[in-house]
C-alpha cells in the first residue's frame, strides 16, 4: 500500500468512526426537532384563544433560532473545536426541553415559543454534524459521510413521534408537557455521545492562506449560488408544507396520533434514503440527484392537491421527505466543492444562515397561508420554486461546460 493510500485509509477510518457517532447524535437531535414539528403548532393552537393563524409560531421560532444560531455556531466551533461546540449546544437543548415543559404546564404561549427558539439555536449545531463528518473524510468518502450522518434521522423518525405518543398524556389533562421533559432527556444522551468524537484541526496554512478567500469571492461562484439556492428551496419548501400538515390533518377531522404517525413516516422518508444517497451521488452526479429531489417535491404537491383523506396526507409527506433528502444532501455535497479547508467554518455557517433564514420565513408564513387561503394554496406555491431551481441547474451545467471548452 502506498503512503498516500495508507493516509486515505487512516483518514476514512477516523471519518467512519466520527460519522457513526454523529449519526447517533443526529438521531437524538433530529428526534427533538421532530417533537417540536409534531406538537409545536398543536400546542400553540391549544394555547391561543383567538388568532389561530399564530399557531405555527413555536415551530417557526425553532427554525428562526436555528437561523440565528448558524453564525455563532461557526464562530464557536472555529474557536473551541467541534466537540466543545456540539456538547455545549446539547446542554442548551436540555434547558430548552425543560423550559418548554414548564411553559406548557403554565399555558404560556410566549415562553413556549421562546423555549422552541432556544431549541432551534441548539439545532444550528446539529445542522453542522453533516459538515463535521466530512471534515475528516477523503474526497471520495465525503458524500457517504454526509449521508451516514443524515441516516441517523431514520431513528429520529421513530424516536421523535413515538416519544410524543408515549408521553403526551404524562401530565394529563395537560397534553404534551411530558413530551418536552423527554426531549430534554434525549439531548442529555446526545451530549454523552458527542464527548467521543475526534476531529483534528485543519492543516496549518501559511500566513497568507490562513484567512482564506474573501467571502464575497466564494459566494460569487456559480456553483455556490446554485448549491445554496437548491439547498434553500429544498428545505424551505419542505418546511412550508410540513409545518402546515398537522394543522390541516386536524382540520380535516384526523387525530393527533394520525398527525404524529404522518410526521414519523415523513421523517423516515427524509433520512431513510441516506443509506444510499451518497452512492447515488457518486454514480449519477450531484446535480442529477438534486433534480430528482426537486421533482419529488413537486410530486408531493400533486398528491396533496388530489384529496384530503389520510392516505393523501401520508403519501404527500413521504414524497416530501424523499424530495428533501435528495435535494438537500445533493446541494450540501455541491457546496463542499466551493470552499477550501481553511474556509469551511465560515462558508458552512453562512450557507446554513441563508438556508434557515428562508426556512423560518416559510415556516412562519405556513400557518397564515393555511388559515387565510387554505391547504391547496400552500401546495401550489411549491411549483414555481421547483421550476426556478431546475432552471438554475441547467444554467450551471451550461456555464461549467462553457468554462471547460474555453479553458
Amino acid at each position: 500500500m502506498t503512503a498516500v493510500a495508507q493516509d486515505t485509509f487512516v483518514d476514512d477510518r477516523l471519518a467512519k468512526r466520527n460519522a457513526v457517532l454523529l449519526a447517533l447524535a443526529q438521531a437524538l437531535g433530529g428526534a427533538s426537532a421532530s417533537i417540536v414539528i409534531t406538537t409545536g403548532s398543536l400546542v400553540g393552537y391549544m394555547m391561543l384563544d383567538e388568532d389561530k393563524a399564530l399557531a405555527t409560531v413555536p415551530v417557526s421560532a425553532m427554525v428562526l433560532g436555528t437561523a440565528f444560531g448558524t453564525i455563532p455556531a461557526g464562530i464557536i466551533m472555529r474557536r473551541f473545536g467541534r466537540r466543545a461546540g456540539f456538547m455545549g449546544s446539547a446542554l442548551v437543548g436540555v434547558a430548552s426541553g425543560l423550559l418548554a415543559a414548564y411553559a406548557v404546564l403554565l399555558n404560556h404561549f410566549l415562553l413556549f415559543s421562546f423555549a422552541c427558539g432556544l431549541g432551534g439555536f441548539a439545532g444550528a449545531f446539529v445542522q453542522q454534524y453533516r459538515f463535521a463528518a466530512a471534515d475528516t473524510a477523503s474526497d471520495a468518502f465525503k458524500p457517504n459521510a454526509i449521508s451516514w450522518v443524515l441516516a441517523g434521522g431514520v431513528l429520529a423518525g421513530v424516536v421523535g413521534p413515538q416519544t410524543v405518543i408515549a408521553t403526551k398524556d404524562m401530565f394529563a389533562p395537560i397534553l404534551f408537557a411530558g413530551t418536552y421533559v423527554a426531549q430534554a432527556g434525549l439531548a442529555l444522551i446526545a451530549m454523552f455521545l458527542l464527548a467521543f468524537i475526534k476531529i483534528p484541526k485543519p492543516p496549518r496554512q501559511s500566513h497568507k492562506q490562513a484567512g482564506g478567500r474573501p467571502l464575497g469571492q466564494i459566494m460569487k461562484q456559480p456553483r455556490f449560488i446554485v448549491a445554496a439556492a437548491c439547498g434553500i428551496c429544498s428545505y424551505a419548501l419542505m418546511s412550508l408544507v410540513m409545518t402546515a400538515t398537522p394543522l390541516a390533518m386536524i382540520g380535516c377531522g384526523l387525530s393527533e396520533t394520525d398527525a404524529a404517525l404522518g410526521i414519523q413516516w415523513h421523517v423516515l422518508a427524509m433520512f431513510g434514503p441516506s443509506f444510499f444517497t451518497g452512492s447515488l451521488i457518486a454514480r449519477f452526479g450531484k446535480e442529477r440527484i438534486v433534480s430528482i429531489g426537486l421533482a419529488l417535491l413537486a410530486g408531493c404537491a400533486v398528491v396533496a392537491l388530489m384529496g384530503l383523506e389520510l392516505a393523501h396526507f401520508w403519501t404527500a409527506l413521504v414524497l416530501l421527505g424523499l424530495g428533501w433528502n435528495f435535494g438537500f444532501i445533493g446541494a450540501t455535497a455541491m457546496l463542499t466543492d466551493t470552499y477550501r479547508p481553511e474556509e469551511r467554518n465560515l462558508v458552512q455557517a453562512v450557507n446554513d444562515f441563508l438556508v434557515f433564514g428562508f426556512v423560518a420565513a416559510a415556516s412562519f408564513s405556513s400557518g397564515a397561508l393555511l388559515n387565510s387561503f387554505g391547504w391547496a394554496t400552500v401546495n401550489i406555491l411549491v411549483f414555481p420554486f421547483v421550476v426556478l431551481c431546475i432552471g438554475l441547474l441547467v444554467w450551471l451545467a451550461m456555464a461549467e461546460r462553457k468554462a471547460v471548452t474555453t479553458a
